[in-house]
């Protein structure tokens, strides 16, 4: 059983360096240790960087938003990925009321990062309320700071 164990690990670690694994996380010891994303939606293989792998789900996230809800503690990259195309949308005086949703969900968990100012709080001051009046609430707040999102961007 032993050599059993020794020959299964030498061949998973083979597999990962690789590439043949998908991952669901950053390696350990990542500034973002704990974002978690479900492989089933993203096909991250096990031999990319961290900033790749982030590259990776940002850029599923902007071809297809409504992956967000598949990814727990999103990174400020990842929530600017998704708050660029929420904007977009409010330009265009459509009111994404699922990506407001995703986003407040993501920041029901502490560990999300809040990356505009005051939208923790935007989103506490409105969670007794019915889940679409919350994200017409957080949408009417991203609308009134539009200068948020280029500040944050200028920020990283």
């Amino acid at each position: 059983m032993p050599l059993l164990d020794t020959l299964s690990s030498l061949l998973s670690r083979a597999s990962r360096a690789l590439g043949l694994e998908s991952v669901d996380a950053f390696p350990p010891g990542h500034a973002y240790a704990r974002t978690r994303w479900n492989k089933a939606y993203f096909d991250i293989a096990s031999d990319l960087s961290a900033d790749e792998m982030e590259t990776a789900v940002c850029a599923a996230i902007s071809n297809t938003p409504l992956v967000f809800v598949h990814i727990r503690n999103p990174t400020p990259r990842m929530q600017r990925a998704l708050l660029a195309i929420i904007e977009a949308r409010l330009r265009r005086s459509d009111a994404p009321t699922e990506l407001a949703r995703m986003l407040i969900e993501a920041y029901r968990s502490p560990h999300t990062p809040e990356i505009v100012p005051g939208l923790r709080a935007a989103i506490a001051a409105n969670a007794e309320f019915d889940p679409l009046v919350q994200a017409h609430a957080v949408l009417a707040y991203l609308a009134d700071a539009p200068a948020a999102f280029g500040v944050i961007e200028a920020q990283h």
